[in-house]
Order: structure tokens, then C-alpha cells, then sequence
């Protein structure tokens, strides 16, 4: 199977960091895309392993925000306008950010072959009610797509609700 190659979009505008939970629907999908495309580029170009980058990272908030910061510092080190020592920082960056990876992936459980969600440690007080399944995971790719799929659904569904409650002739939230 040859090795996917790697070339950035074109931005049309500068990087810039990704608040995961206040896109849009839209934008949620395509930095999702944008973002494995570069995960799956990372993973090969440097062979990272499974125990830093796991095929379902994209089901872990932990590693999802730790992976979209290093997206954004890498866009940022290989801009054009860029110093030309900005690569050197981001490799030196990377090395930290290989740590906490491995820490994450430690803590989550997940692994190459098969995953669990991440383990919920309730404060007292607090109900328990997290069922921690493992699966096996059969096609990488196939279950990307499901995850995109239901993220998108689900922030159309939080979209929509919210949509529902404006008057559009005030322009008032209604309660």
C-alpha cells in the first residue's frame, strides 16, 4: 500500500486554534477531515506507534485536542512567512507533546487492535454511570466516518434546537 503523501490546504487565511466545542456542524466536519488527513500523514511520516497515536484517537477528547494543538503549531512553523527556525521549535515541541500522547493513550486504554471510552472518575457525590465496554476494532477508517457521522448529526441536532427557540422578529432567544 503506498504511503499517503501530505500537502496542507490551501488556507485562505491564517491558522489559527480550533475551539471543538463551538463549531458549526459544517465546520466540524471539515476540521475533522482536515485533521485525520494530517494525523494519518503524522503517524506514517514519523512512525509513531500505536501507543502515541492510536487508530481511534478520534474517539478521545484527551487526544483529539492534543493532536488538533499539534496541527496548529505544525500549520503555524511551516507557514511561508514563518522564521526559519520555526521548524526546529515544533520538533522540539513535538518530542513534549510524544509524552503527553503516550500519557493519553496510557489513561484512555485505547490500543492498536482494540478500544474503550475513557474512564470517567466520578467526584464524590456524583453518580457513576459510565459503562467502560472494550471492542475490537475491525476497520479504522469505516468507524472515522461513523464518528464524523454522528458528531455532524448530533451538532445539527444542538444547532436546529437552538434555532427553533429564536424569534426571528425580535431576534430574542426564546426560553
Amino acid at each position: 500500500m503506498p504511503e499517503p503523501s501530505f500537502r496542507p490546504e490551501d488556507e485562505t487565511t491564517p491558522p489559527h486554534p480550533i475551539n471543538w466545542n463551538l463549531l458549526t456542524s459544517h465546520d466540524l466536519e471539515q476540521e475533522l477531515l482536515a485533521l485525520n488527513r494530517w494525523v494519518n500523514w503524522l503517524r506514517l511520516e514519523y512512525g509513531l506507534p500505536a501507543s502515541e497515536v492510536p487508530p481511534l484517537w478520534h474517539r478521545h477528547p484527551e487526544l483529539l485536542w492534543e493532536l488538533s494543538a499539534l496541527h496548529l503549531h505544525w500549520l503555524s512553523a511551516y507557514d511561508a512567512e514563518q522564521d526559519g527556525s520555526a521548524p526546529f521549535g515544533w520538533h522540539r515541541d513535538f518530542a513534549d507533546a510524544r509524552n503527553r500522547l503516550r500519557d493519553w493513550v496510557a489513561a484512555s486504554g485505547t490500543r492498536r487492535d482494540r478500544d474503550r471510552p475513557t474512564r470517567q472518575t466520578p467526584w464524590p457525590g456524583e453518580e457513576h454511570s459510565q459503562e467502560v465496554v472494550e471492542q475490537v476494532i475491525h476497520d479504522r477508517e469505516a468507524d472515522f466516518i461513523e464518528f464524523v457521522l454522528e458528531q455532524v448529526q448530533a451538532r445539527e441536532a444542538a444547532e436546529d434546537a437552538f434555532y427553533a427557540n429564536i424569534d426571528f422578529q425580535t431576534g430574542e432567544v426564546r426560553e
